[in-house]
């Protein structure tokens, strides 16, 4: 724990304050991960899907400046967060909304964890900045802060889950903000940014918008598809009944 001075408690109220504020569109991506699992399943892949996300942007955090610079890699995580939107969207194999047709009960929660993780790494590359910023250097007051931000995000996923059920549309929203977080991460790639903030300036505006709709739209159109391919009736050729 770090000295508990007056410019320590600043730094950890700044740590707590950025790392909420950037992480809404994180508790967006737990509760779509974790909305189609069954309620008692719910409740251990928002807990741990945060735990496991926060150690994650800990260690990302400390290696953030190095990283963030390398060509390309923006655009890497662009292509995963339009991927993740897409699949956050479509329904899930066999089930509904009530999580009934999970593989597996442990399958579903592992695979709901590692939506979190992926979805959380993409999305966190530009936060760390923030966050490594205002602890000056200091790995513990950055742990600390992080720490004390777990149970509230936390609880920002499960209101947005509770509020899912109620409001179907919120699922179909929280696809956008991925598609228009991904629009944002693909044109601030170092090895376009340079040449989009001189001659094209226009698609840091557009880009983010069109990277929304490509995730809604690409979504539903899958999301029709496998509802589709659900209502045909399979035909047992084997039974007796069958002339």
């Amino acid at each position: 724990m770090p000295n508990l001075d007056l410019h320590t408690w600043t730094a950890l109220a700044e740590i707590i304050g950025v790392n909420i504020v950037l992480s809404g569109d994180n508790a967006v991506v737990i509760a779509l991960a974790a909305r189609s699992l069954p309620p008692e399943q719910q409740k251990k892949a928002v807990v741990f899907g945060s735990l496991a996300a926060i150690v994650m942007r800990i260690v990302l955090t400390i290696v953030a400046a190095e990283v963030l610079t390398l060509p390309w890699l923006r655009m890497v995580g662009s292509a995963l967060l339009f991927w993740i939107g897409i699949k956050l969207l479509v329904p899930s194999e066999g089930g509904g909304a009530d999580g009934a047709g999970a593989k597996s009960r442990g399958g579903g929660i592992v695979a709901a964890i590692r939506t979190i993780l992926i979805a959380d790494l993409v999305m966190s590359l530009d936060n760390v900045i923030a966050v490594a910023a205002a602890a000056n250097g200091s790995i513990p007051l950055l742990i600390t802060g992080l720490a004390i931000s777990i149970p509230l995000i936390i609880f920002g996923s499960t209101v947005v889950l509770k509020l899912m059920d109620r409001f179907p549309v919120i699922v179909t929203l929280g696809g956008a903000l991925l598609g228009l977080v991904a629009g944002e991460m693909l044109i601030g790639d170092a090895a376009i940014s340079g040449w989009i903030d001189t001659t094209a300036t226009f698609l840091h505006y557009v880009a983010p918008g069109i990277g929304a709709v490509l995730v809604v739209i690409a979504g539903k159109w899958l999301a029709a598809r496998a509802t589709n391919s659900s209502a045909v009736p399979m035909v047992d050729l084997a039974s007796k009944d069958v002339e």
